[in-house]
């Protein structure tokens, strides 16, 4: 095997470490937090620890992430249909973080030596194949790891080759161009639609199964509006959604899955309740080991698993599906000075065997607590004990319907919402999240100028 090549080192950069053939961004001077992952609780986290300790030069603050870009995730099935544009919404590291006082090393996790306190990042190619980055690792004295989750195929024959998960905004922008592909060439075509042809099946119908259906319901009728006049998209169009329980949405309660269920079938949609996906083949998904639906676009949305790396992380516990077991602190068990957050952590509630859900609102909690442990470290002060309050659960059927509940404290009791209310409120959480990494000002000017393009802007991503 021929050696790497020689990396030139300054010394006198703080970032380095007398590691041979590694870069690092250590900072002897400082404490060194790293927080690995930049979805909504990771992004969140680095960016009011950048606020309160990075730009003091009270801590050095790193995050680590395989993307250059952050979009968040309850909203890929958007970007997934095109009504999400990417270019436009997503969240650049490199600039964020020079302005709000973290550094963004590219790169995944693939390692840690808890005793050097080390990770390790593998190295970074681009599209050609060309290295750009080399393998390297980053030196920490509090690490919290908040790599999401990924879905969970179940070791079904074919999902994972034959089935697009939407686990990234690359899977996401991925499938967008199979959907706007498959109604281009439907449209352009003389002899009849083969069977599948314009036909999508999702596989697991939680929220962002459901939520996908009703916006690839749209975003292909939008397409169909730009002059792909030669087909009759309303009558060839099929959606079909594949559930393995009884019912869809099956954590939520039923006043919520029932009008949804209606709901989709009023628009057509095929709900398919107590089916499970056994194979699925480039032309279509087998059910239950004999029924065949064929679909020339698949989806997994079925079940979610933490990243199989941290099952393999240097003697650190973790479930069945590969979360990393936590106590009330948020801190790993066999490890103060690791936190794990969002869905790859797995909590359970005080005084109860139900775990912490995997939903945003729970990434954004735990985020929240973890800030107060690392604030209250610099200040020689004990971390906090986290505790999850379920403010209610909102499922939108693009611009067909929203329902939800919401928990009163008060009362203790969860009120039923949906119509316009619902809809603003699901939109509103999407506007916590980009206050809480960009701060109020900009995301109200964001708002102010999303309202002013609307109107000129095409319905759906066409390109």
């Amino acid at each position: 095997m021929q050696a790497p090549p020689a990396v030139e080192i300054d010394p006198s950069d703080p970032e380095i470490v007398d590691i041979p053939e590694t870069l690092s961004t250590d900072d002897p001077m400082q404490h060194r937090v790293v927080v690995v992952g930049g979805g909504a609780a990771g992004l969140e986290l680095a960016t009011w620890l950048g606020h309160r300790l990075g730009k003091r030069k009270a801590a050095s603050i790193t995050l680590v992430d395989r993307s250059r870009i952050h979009v968040w995730k309850p909203l890929l099935h958007e970007l997934a249909s095109g009504s999400l544009d990417a270019e436009v919404d997503a969240i650049e590291f490199i600039p964020h973080a020079v302005k709000h006082g973290y550094r963004y090393r590219i790169g995944a996790m693939c390692g840690i030596d808890r005793e050097k306190r080390q990770i390790h990042i593998e190295p970074s190619y681009d599209e050609e194949g060309q290295e750009i980055i080399p393998r390297r690792v980053i030196g920490y004295d509090t690490l919290v790891i908040a790599v999401g989750s990924v879905c969970n195929d179940f070791k079904v024959p074919g999902a994972k080759g034959h089935a697009i998960a939407l686990d990234t905004a690359d899977e996401a922008a991925r499938f967008n161009r199979k959907m706007i592909n498959a109604c281009l060439r439907a449209n352009a075509q003389y002899e009849p639609l083969r069977p599948g042809q314009l036909h999508c099946a999702i596989v697991g119908a939680g929220a962002t199964g459901v939520e996908l259906a009703a916006e690839i319901h749209k975003a292909m009728r939008d397409i169909a509006a730009h002059g792909l006049d030669r087909i009759d998209f309303n009558r060839l169009i099929k959606l079909t959604l594949i559930e393995a329980g009884p019912k869809i949405l099956p954590p939520l309660p039923e006043h919520i899955s029932r009008p949804t269920h209606q709901m989709l079938e009023s628009l057509g949609v095929q709900v398919l309740l107590n089916q499970r996906v056994t194979e699925v083949r480039a032309d279509g998904v087998v059910l239950n080991g004999n029924d065949f639906i064929p679909a020339e676009m698949k989806v997994w949305a079925a079940g979610i698993k933490a990243p199989k790396f941290l099952n393999n992380l240097d003697g650190l516990e973790v479930d069945n599906i590969n979360r990393l077991i936590v106590r009330e602190t948020l801190q790993i068990t066999r490890d103060d000075s690791i936190f794990a957050i969002g869905e790859c952590a797995c909590c359970v509630l005080p005084g109860a065997r139900a775990l912490v859900p995997p939903r945003a609102q729970a990434a954004h909690q735990m985020a929240a607590a973890v800030y107060k442990s690392i604030v209250n470290q610099a200040l020689g002060k004990p971390p906090v004990k986290f505790r999850y309050q379920d403010f209610g659960s909102l499922v939108n059927l693009s611009e067909y319907g929203t329902f939800g509940n919401l928990f009163d404290r008060l009362s203790g009791r969860s009120v039923k919402v949906e119509g316009f209310l619902a809809r603003t409120m699901y939109r509103s959480l999407y506007r916590m999240h980009l206050a809480a990494v960009h701060g109020p000002l900009k995301a109200g000017l964001d708002l102010l100028s999303g309202l002013i393009t609307h109107r000129s802007e095409a319905r759906v991503k066409l390109h």
